[in-house]
């Protein structure tokens, strides 16, 4: 089996958004949502995005890249996008419960739901996919979301000890029975109501460990 390298830091994705590329990137992940990792080959990403092999090569130079720069730059526009993380924040309960309806509504789209899966089906034979997709994905949330968390300790909102530590609670606060029940096609019918009901819960929860002395007294 052959050695994957893939670039496992923020650099892995580029900001590029030409035309071209992001059709690379649609036609590549339709593959491998279609077929698994494994099966597909950069010969048939050229063929699907109707591009030549040099041109695709120029944007990604290996298909590990491909992958992680889908997950990259999906979890940079939905769960990292900076505008997501206010500086000023007057109600901290609102302003978390909104970073946790973003980060739920994503992960319970399909096309978010597909992915997750070629990750986690290959992982086990390319155990360099895991780590790229942990990277370029759940990783660059948590640790924008735990600055952001250490930011609010400052300023008397929370009292977050680690803040890595509490990004990554509220994240499997988030990641209870709804998503796992999406994650094995169990959850199609699911509302905006059932998102609400898990974030809210989320919140609670993390508010009784981390807000203020005062709302935990």
């Amino acid at each position: 089996m052959r050695s994957m390298t893939i670039a496992l830091d923020s650099q892995s994705t580029t900001t590029d958004s030409s035309p071209k590329r992001r059709q690379m990137i649609e036609a590549s992940a339709e593959l491998f949502m279609a077929h698994g990792y494994e099966k597909v080959s950069m010969d048939a990403v050229a063929r699907a995005a109707g591009v030549s092999k040099a041109t695709l090569y120029a944007h990604f130079t290996s298909k590990d890249m491909l992958f992680a720069s889908i997950v990259g730059e999906a979890c940079q526009r939905n769960t990292a996008l900076e505008s997501s993380f206010p500086a000023e924040v007057s109600d901290i309960r609102a302003a978390l419960v909104t970073i946790g309806t973003r980060v739920l509504t994503f992960l319970m789209r399909p096309h978010t739901q597909a992915i997750y899966r070629v990750a986690v089906a290959e992982s086990s034979r390319f155990p360099e996919l895991g780590r790229a997709f942990m990277a370029n994905g759940p990783q660059r949330f948590l640790d924008r979301f735990s600055v952001w968390l250490a930011e609010q300790t400052a300023a008397g909102h929370l009292a977050v000890p680690d803040p890595l530590i509490a990004a990554d609670q509220f994240a499997a606060l988030l990641r209870v029975s709804l998503f796992m029940r999406a994650t094995l096609g169990l959850a199609d019918d699911h509302s905006e109501a059932d998102i609400a009901a898990t974030v809210a819960a989320a919140v609670d929860t993390f508010m009784k460990a981390f807000g203020p002395t005062a709302s935990r007294a």
